[in-house]
């Protein structure tokens, strides 16, 4: 499908936020390390992704009762759901000057339609090397799930089954989406808020 851009100005994927503090010394120097291990840009933005989809656990599959938010938050405990985890990756992207936003599908909580409906929150970053944005899913990978760094196709970790309702939002947004922070901000236990707290809609 076709993507669309919240806005036409690339440094407003740029910005800091409340969620993505960028400017934070623990995102900075964690930035800077990759960044120093990277040959270009592109492989900055792929070993980025990577640590935050490999060495961040996904609160779910940890069957942790801590909810994080805040990228740096993220990173001092190694853990988050996706709307979290999504707020990590694009503020290291961010740190270096490389524009990310923010991308949501509509997916099945379970694996049939009558587990009902939630929003997942992943990252697309825009590279200057190719002058194309693309999508990236650090959620974290497991048996049935395989997202990975592509240019050729994408490889997120769910693809859309639209027998089930399932559909990807086709816009790219400047900041992540007021309903998934208040999900994190508005909840105590991370397992409770998985199967009862997440919005449904944008």
């Amino acid at each position: 499908m076709t993507f669309t851009c919240e806005s036409s100005n690339l440094d407003d994927y740029l910005e800091e936020t409340t969620e993505v503090d960028s400017g934070h010394f623990t995102i900075k120097d964690l930035a800077a390390e990759l960044y120093s291990q990277s040959l270009n840009e592109m492989d900055y933005v792929k070993t980025t992704f990577e640590f935050v989809r490999d060495h961040i656990s996904h609160s779910w599959d940890i069957q942790s009762s801590r909810i994080t938010c805040r990228a740096s938050e993220v990173l001092f405990f190694k853990e988050g759901i996706c709307y979290a985890k999504s707020n990590l990756l694009c503020a290291l992207l961010r740190c270096q000057g490389i524009p990310a936003g923010f991308c949501y599908q509509r997916l099945t909580l379970g694996d049939t339609p009558d587990t009902g409906h939630v929003i997942h929150a992943l990252n697309a970053v825009y590279l200057n090397s190719i002058g194309k944005w693309i999508r990236l899913d650090a959620r974290g990978n497991k048996s049935g799930v395989d997202a990975q760094f592509s240019l050729e196709e994408e490889k997120l970790a769910f693809p859309i089954r639209e027998v089930y309702d399932e559909s990807d939002y086709p816009v790219i947004y400047t900041k992540p989406n007021i309903k998934t922070i208040n999900s994190l901000l508005q909840n105590t236990d991370c397992t409770t808020m998985y199967l009862h707290g997440l919005p449904s809609s944008l």
